[in-house]
C-alpha cells in the first residue's frame, strides 16, 4: 500500500502505475503530450496515478462513495471517478479570481463540461454523477456535506504562503467522514530542510513541514501515513527541469521554482473513525503501516 511519498523516476515502472496509467487512459488522451517522446514520464501524470492509487487501495473508487476535489482544474480525475461509480463534487476557483495565467494555459475549470473525458465516461453517467462549484481553497466557505474522500493535485502550495496551505489542508478535513481518506500532492524541496520559498504565487514545502503537518493533524484526530522522503537517486532523478518546463525529449520529474530544486509530494490522511480513537486514548496499536 502507498505511503506519503516523493515522485522518483522508479515509479513509473511498477505494476501499480502501470495499472492506474492505462485506467486513466493517459497515453490516449494526451498523445501529443511533450512527455509522449519520453515514455509519458511527467511528474503531474504521476500526481494523478498516485491519488487515483492511494484511494484504490483503501476501497473509496466505487459506487456509493463520494468526493470532493479542489482546484480541479482541466484533470482526467473527475471523470475517472465517476467512471467508477463515485459521486463528485468538483470545484474549482471562480474564474475572475483564478491566478494569472492558469487560464491561459489550461489549468482552470469554468465549468463542469471542461472536467468531462470522453474516453474516460460517458455523457450521461458523467452529468448524474458530478456536480461542479467555485470555491476558494483559502476560506472553504462554499461547501457543504460529507465526503468519504477528497483530492487536490498540485494545488494548495498556489494559496500565498506555506501556511496558507497548512491551513487548507487541515480546514479541509471536516469534510471528510470517519474513516475518509484525503489525499493531496503539493511541492517538496528537495535539496534543502531549511531554506525554501515561503510566500508567493508558489511556495515550496520541506520535509520539516510535512513532519509538522504530521503531528499537528495526529492532535486533532488524524493520521497521516508513513513519509517517505526517497526522491531517487536514477539519472532521470538527478536531472532538473528548467523553464521553460515539459520541453520534447524532457523527462519531467525535478523541476527548478526560484532557484530550489522541487519534486512532487503525495501526502495521505485518514479521518479515524471512533474506536480508532477511542483504542488510540488508549494505547492500542491496530497494526497500521
Amino acid at each position: 500500500m502507498l505511503n506519503s511519498m516523493a515522485c522518483k523516476y522508479e515509479d513509473f515502472a511498477q505494476a501499480w502505475y502501470r495499472t492506474q496509467e492505462d485506467k486513466l487512459k493517459i497515453r490516449e488522451i494526451f498523445h501529443d503530450h511533450s512527455a509522449a517522446q519520453v515514455e509519458f514520464v511527467n511528474r503531474k501524470f504521476w500526481e494523478w496515478c498516485v491519488i487515483a492509487q492511494a484511494l484504490e487501495e483503501r476501497g473509496k473508487l466505487g459506487p456509493g462513495m463520494r468526493g470532493l476535489g479542489f482546484a480541479v482544474g482541466t484533470e482526467p480525475l473527475t471523470s475517472y471517478f465517476a467512471s467508477r461509480g463515485c459521486d463528485v463534487l468538483a470545484t474549482d476557483l471562480a474564474a475572475e479570481a483564478s491566478v494569472s495565467g492558469w487560464l491561459d494555459t489550461n489549468q482552470h475549470a469554468a465549468s463542469k463540461n471542461a472536467l468531462l473525458y470522453p474516453p474516460l465516461v460517458a455523457q450521461d453517467a458523467f452529468d448524474a454523477r458530478v456536480a461542479f462549484q467555485p470555491a476558494d481553497m483559502r476560506a472553504l466557505k462554499e461547501i457543504s456535506g460529507q465526503f468519504d474522500f477528497l483530492w487536490s493535485s498540485c494545488a494548495f502550495e498556489h494559496l500565498g504562503s506555506l501556511q496558507h496551505g497548512i491551513d487548507f489542508v487541515l480546514n479541509s478535513t471536516r469534510y471528510l467522514r470517519p474513516g475518509g481518506i484525503a489525499v493531496h500532492t503539493t511541492e517538496m524541496n528537495v535539496k534543502s530542510d531549511s531554506d525554501t520559498i515561503m510566500t508567493g504565487p508558489s511556495v515550496i514545502y520541506r520535509r520539516k513541514d510535512f513532519i509538522e503537518l504530521a503531528q499537528t493533524l495526529k492532535a486533532r484526530g488524524l493520521r497521516l501515513s508513513r513519509l517517505d522522503f526517497d526522491t531517487g537517486n536514477h539519472p532521470f532523478d538527478l536531472a532538473c527541469d528548467t523553464e521553460p518546463y515539459m520541453q520534447p525529449g524532457v523527462r519531467h520529474l525535478k523541476l527548478d521554482i526560484g532557484g530550489y530544486a522541487s519534486t512532487s509530494f503525495l501526502l495521505i490522511i485518514e479521518k479515524q473513525r471512533t474506536l480508532d480513537k477511542l483504542l488510540g486514548f488508549f494505547g492500542v496499536n491496530r497494526g497500521k503501516s
